[in-house]
């Protein structure tokens, strides 16, 4: 999260009533809940784990065995069995 500063974007009669509850510290302003975007969706993140999973799935449905998989991609058991187990909606 890049930090900007109150005095470069906001009008100084708000900034003065901002600082009545708060001053010298850092403030974090959600976006509004139509604008968030969903977790990983600017990084790549989401998109990595989405392929990873869907390849997961894939060799598990072609015969490897959970153990494997969880040794090949540095997981646990338990995390493989939720991958390859999971209900695509």
């Amino acid at each position: 999260m890049k930090y900007i500063s109150a005095s470069e974007i906001l009008p100084e009669d708000l900034i003065q009533e901002i600082q009545k509850y708060i001053q010298g510290k850092t403030l974090y302003i959600p976006a509004p809940k139509g604008n968030r975007k969903k977790w990983g969706k600017d990084s790549g993140q989401r998109e990595f784990l989405q392929k990873r999973n869907a390849e997961i799935r894939q060799l598990f449905q072609q015969g490897e065995n959970l153990d494997r998989l969880a040794y090949s991609y540095c997981l646990s058991h338990e995390s493989i069995k939720k991958i390859v187990y999971k209900r695509e909606i």
